[in-house]
């Protein structure tokens, strides 16, 4: 079972929010010894959720948590919004599947990038998506 060590909670409204959102999770990441691939794994998978939220629940807010379990430790992005909720999760998870005519990582590059993923969504309710890098992961 993991702890958490710190939790940082950020408010996301619009897309400038994303440098300042970045420069969070790096700095978390940096603070555990987390090696540069790892980094830029993490933060390729927190920014595409990042533009999901903004795209298609217009805001809504992450938290940044340091975690450990034994001695291994990570960082946990939850990441919450109150907007239209994902009608098929399963297909939203399919590889080329995307409703924003992008060709973003969608769920699935994201969920690659990462070593835990969960994803619970409600229609009309919204969708709260975890991801968790480990340090060595």
């Amino acid at each position: 079972m993991w702890m958490s060590l710190s939790r940082d909670k950020m408010t996301i409204t619009r897309e400038q929010d994303m440098v300042p959102f970045r420069n969070r999770v790096k700095e978390a990441a940096v603070k555990i010894g987390m090696g540069l691939v790892n980094q830029t794994k993490l933060i390729t998978a927190a920014s595409e959720l990042f533009r999901n939220m903004i795209r298609y629940a217009g805001k809504g807010e992450v938290l940044i948590e340091v975690i450990s379990k034994g001695r291994e430790s990570g960082i946990r992005l939850t990441f919450s919004d109150q907007g239209p909720g994902i009608a098929d999760i399963a297909l939203a998870m399919q590889d080329g599947y995307s409703t924003g005519k992008s060709l973003g990582l969608g769920l699935p590059g994201t969920k690659r990038l990462v070593n835990e993923f969960t994803l619970q969504s409600t229609l009309g309710q919204g969708t709260t998506i975890t991801i968790v890098k480990w340090k060595n992961g």
